[in-house]
């Protein structure tokens, strides 16, 4: 209990104090600067919308399933889950989701290849071009083959009946206006799975109080790695890619661009970009906590997960026995909409990439068409592929995207005569575990199966040319002071 309780606590003094530091002190958001989305506005894409509305869509963009699902495999590895989360937040993803938000509010509402592209060059704008690309493909992909296997499973229809249903929704949401159906519909969802997660955290607390739970601590003695096959599951650096959303996902530095161009004044930036990444991590503690207190603590876990107990079933077993009928309801919409909520802003976000990279203007809707049409031609083919095999593949890319990020975002504050260390530091950090995932990761899991010490000698020398080239770059640069 005191851990869960001391991991709240931590995320929410992370939001006040550190939060208010990179706002004031780092980027300095300017509340009487006009935004993209009043001095661009089209009625499309960059459209004012409300402060809370423009929250519970970016909180519900970026969360989806991530913090759940993510969590409960992440707690998998023992109560060491909790230093990551907490940490990787705070420090990490809340940044993370902050600066591609409001550099791209100063840069005229510009997606995530073009930011990097003003910051790291063209060229690694135009591999960001389709790296990006496919890595929200695979996404939106993702997000059709998995919901459609649980409609399937509860109304037995075909499996293709609700892929075609999902994609008529996914090309309707990606083309109609901002505020059609996210801006409506979205609130309704983020509440949902916000009610989800308040609902069990409480349940957490008074079942703990009462006994009835046990809730596993972070002590010296649980500091370790609980995973049923550790030699295949490497606490370092596996737990750094199992738990992303909860920590940092680069996925999410594609997804608040979106809501960079509906922002009306930049001092709501902190509360609906590092907010919202906030609200996430709350949500994967309180779900590491409740997978590992529902089947009896880390070892459990791992016993119920190879006796089949997949982290779907998991939630609805948790949502039916803690939180009754109501909370079997929740539980069927947060592990089916939410999922959905995701894939198909990650399709709208490849709508707006391709544009920008294209020069297509996206206020006619015949442009539109023709800007998605491809982009769903592709999706369709790749869902043809194992949901599983191109989900692994999505997990480590969106590690590597993050620290693409993190290292563009320093190069932003070295540029505007700001110490880059804040977020060199992380991207240093996850850099290596980036290498060293694909060195030592499994086959399936994307990765090469090296030797573990052979996988960190790899990541060093990776890690210091990268350093290395970002030193050099900025020493052809002299910081200069921010007029923006």
């Amino acid at each position: 209990m005191i851990t869960f309780l001391a991991c709240i606590t931590l995320l929410v003094a992370g939001f006040l104090f550190y939060g208010r530091f990179v706002e004031t002190r780092l980027f300095k958001a300017d509340p009487n600067r006009v935004t993209p989305a009043r001095y661009r506005a089209d009625g499309v894409d960059y459209q004012e919308l409300k402060p809370w509305r423009i929250f519970i869509i970016q909180f519900l963009n970026i969360a989806g399933l991530g913090p759940i699902f993510g969590a409960i495999l992440g707690a998998a590895y023992g109560p060491v889950a909790y230093i990551w989360i907490v940490l990787g937040c705070i420090f990490m993803g809340a940044v993370h989701d902050y600066f591609s938000g409001m550099i791209s509010i100063r840069s005229g509402g510009r997606s995530t290849p073009s930011l990097i592209g003003i910051y790291l060059g063209k060229n690694v704008k135009k591999i960001m071009n389709v790296f990006i690309a496919i890595m929200l493909i695979g996404v939106g992909c993702s997000f059709v083959t998995g919901p459609a296997d649980l409609l399937n499973s509860m109304a037995p229809v075909s499996k293709l009946f609700w892929i075609i249903v999902i994609f008529a929704y996914y090309i309707l949401a990606t083309l109609v206006p901002i505020d059609k159906i996210i801006g409506r519909v979205y609130p309704y969802m983020g509440g949902a799975l916000l009610f989800m997660a308040i609902a069990v955290g409480l349940a957490l607390i008074f079942k703990g109080a009462g006994g009835s739970i046990h809730l596993t601590e972070l002590t010296f003695d649980t500091l370790k790695n609980y995973h049923s096959n550790p030699d295949k599951n490497l606490l370092f650096p596996m737990l750094f890619i199992v738990i992303s959303c909860g920590a940092i996902s680069g996925f999410h530095s594609t997804q608040s661009p979106i809501m960079a161009r509906c922002l009306g004044n930049e001092k709501y930036g902190r509360p609906v970009f590092y907010g919202a990444m906030i609200c996430e991590g709350i949500v994967a503690c309180i779900w590491a906590t409740a997978a590992m207190a529902y089947t009896g603590g880390p070892e459990a876990l791992n016993e119920a997960a190879a006796a089949g107990q997949t982290p779907a079933i998991l939630v609805n077993a948790i949502c039916r026995d803690w939180l009754g009928k109501v909370g079997a309801i929740v539980a069927i919409l947060g592990v089916i909409a939410c999922p959905i909520t995701s894939g198909d802003t990650a399709f709208r976000s490849i709508r707006l990439i391709l544009s920008e990279a294209l020069h297509i203007n996206q206020k006619p809707i015949i442009n539109r068409i023709l800007t998605a049409l491809p982009i769903f031609v592709v999706a369709v083919l790749v869902c043809s592929f194992d949901f599983s095999t191109i989900w692994n593949y999505v997990g480590i890319s969106n590690q590597v995207l993050a620290s693409i990020v993190l290292w563009t975002t320093s190069r932003y504050l070295f540029k505007h005569g700001k110490s880059p260390l804040y977020t060199a530091i992380p991207a240093t950090f996850l850099t290596y575990v980036c290498v060293c995932y694909f060195m030592v990761a499994p086959n399936k899991a994307g990765g090469l199966s090296l030797p573990i010490n052979i996988g960190h000698i790899v990541a060093a020398i990776a890690t210091i040319l990268v350093v290395s080239l970002f030193v050099a770059h900025n020493r052809k640069l002299h910081p200069r002071s921010d007029s923006k």
